[in-house]
């Protein structure tokens, strides 16, 4: 059942005020620079940490609580600015400042490209990739989930936004040719013999949507095992 927008916004104004009280009281993020906005369930952080972990533990805290849907962010590290990719965007980027990629001109395309394909970025150049409202449009999206993986830098995110498969939008569109649901997540994060796999640091549906955000396995680093995966999928 898809919640109504004025639960959403109740939900929304709770979340705030824990937001606040998590930066007044908790030590670990009391100091950050970081604003956090809320719409719809999601957390969009921006601001400037000193380090990557400062911000991971920020989205950890943040993802923890109830009603949390997604948490995206577009912040400085250390003084730099992300890099950040958005794929397929049209006519609306999810931050100003994102790369906007996409095969039809736009204003807020930058990159011409066909995501279908290999992408035109090199590896580890990447701090965010945005997939919003895309791998419902592709036949086999899983060629462009590897090419995230691939410009993704170790510490990086991909936030992926779908149509849930038992939502009516999902086939009401007839450009949608896949259907996604949150396991589908998992089998993006554990596909068996894939070369690239992920780690989830965060899944949900909310009868509508399909929300994840997936970090690269990298360097050697283990695939998740069964315990992690257990936090968000059957």
């Amino acid at each position: 059942m898809t919640l109504s927008d004025q639960r959403l916004r109740k939900r929304d104004a709770f979340l705030d005020r824990a937001v606040r009280e998590m930066w007044k009281y908790d030590e670990r993020v009391r100091d950050l620079a970081v604003n956090v906005r809320f719409d719809r369930g999601v957390a969009h952080l921006t601001g400037e940490v000193g380090a990557g972990a400062e911000l991971d533990t920020a989205r950890s805290l943040i993802g923890r609580l109830d009603g949390v849907l997604g948490v995206w962010d577009r912040v400085r590290v250390g003084g730099r600015e992300p890099v950040v990719l958005d794929l397929g965007c049209g006519g609306q980027k999810q931050y100003p400042g994102n790369v906007g990629v996409d095969l039809c001109p736009t204003a807020e395309v930058s990159v011409l490209a066909d995501v279908s394909g290999a992408l035109p970025f090199a590896g580890d150049s990447a701090d965010r990739v945005f997939l919003v409202h895309i791998l419902e449009h592709l036949i086999d999206f899983l060629p462009l989930v590897d090419e995230v993986h691939r410009v993704l830098r170790p510490d990086g995110v991909a936030f992926i936004l779908s149509p849930w498969w038992q939502y009516v939008n999902a086939v009401a569109d007839p450009t949608h040719v896949r259907l996604l649901d949150v396991q589908t997540i998992k089998g993006i994060c554990r596909r068996p013999g894939a070369p690239r796999t992920w780690t989830p640091l965060h899944a949900a549906c909310d009868g509508a949507s399909i929300f994840a955000e997936l970090r690269p396995d990298k360097n050697g680093e283990q695939p998740p095992d069964d315990s992690e995966l257990a936090r968000f999928f059957d």
